[in-house]
């Protein structure tokens, strides 16, 4: 399984850098594969994935990322409303086979899985994006690495939660602090290699600090779900790891997190 999980996932790394170096069209299908099919796995895991909803959804997603390529950001908030319009149309249309659980479910899964994905993109396309882009990594997965090492290292105190059993308190501040170093080192790079005056070593720190207090909400959340609906994982499309939604769960929430904190701190760069 060790082995499994290292291929796969080093396989999974080489086509994010690829992607993100060529950028345009294919980070652009990368990130739209990834959406569509942890939107996918979320609509099986709530036994949606057989309904019109379902492919309402991948419609809307499709057009989501569509206006988003063609340069049209502004118009996220309508595609939105225009999803939330559909659904009660369908909401009705079906009544009572659709109720207002599946519709809420629904929506959820959109924003959940198709939404916060899309910031993936966006991020990217953004000035000085293939840079910026690694800052939602080290959040999510730098964050992750930390806080397991510290914990299994130094944990002593159990998390106030019974989601994850074995997580710590210590081990969450380890991850805290791993993403923050890291993120200090990387702006100091990013500013000698940008040579701009804003500087990186300082917002990246206090990006990554507070996203990765975030990134620890976004993989409990989807440990949550899991229990809810009593699965082991989302899906088995990465060996070793399960599916997107298992790989990509805290990216997922942290990708929107770092994006407007970065429009923030950065004056309007990105």
């Amino acid at each position: 399984m060790f082995v499994k999980r290292t291929i796969s996932g080093a396989i999974l790394l080489a086509l994010i850098i690829c992607g993100n170096i060529i950028g345009g069209a294919a980070w652009w299908i990368f990130t739209g594969i990834l959406s569509i099919t942890a939107v996918y796995e979320l609509f099986k895991v709530l036994s949606l994935h057989r309904t019109a909803m379902f492919y309402v959804t991948l419609g809307i997603d499709f057009a989501l990322y569509l206006i988003l390529y063609l340069g049209y950001g502004e118009w996220v908030p309508a595609i939105v409303m225009l999803y939330f319009v559909l659904l009660m149309g369908l909401y009705v249309i079906r009544w009572p086979v659709y109720d207002v659980k599946m519709i809420s479910e629904s929506l959820f899964a959109f924003v959940y899985a198709g939404l916060c994905m899309s910031f993936l993109y966006q991020v990217r396309i953004e000035e000085y994006g293939i840079y910026f882009i690694w800052i939602i990594f080290i959040v999510s997965w730098g964050c992750d690495t930390f806080a397991y090492l510290t914990g299994i290292l130094i944990g002593k105190h159990k998390l106030p939660t019974t989601l994850s059993p074995k997580k710590t308190i210590e081990g969450c501040i380890g991850g805290v602090v791993g993403s923050v170093v890291i993120a200090f080192f990387y702006g100091l790079y990013i500013s000698n290699t940008l040579d701009e005056k804003i500087p990186y070593y300082i917002v990246f720190p206090i990006i990554c600090g507070i996203g990765a207090l975030m990134s620890q909400i976004g993989d409990l959340a989807a440990s949550a779900v899991k229990r809810n609906m009593d699965i082991k994982d989302y899906g088995k499309l990465i060996p070793g790891h399960g599916g997107v939604m298992d790989r990509f769960d805290s990216v997922i929430y942290v990708a929107p997190v770092v994006y407007y904190l970065m429009k923030l701190y950065t004056g309007g760069i990105l």
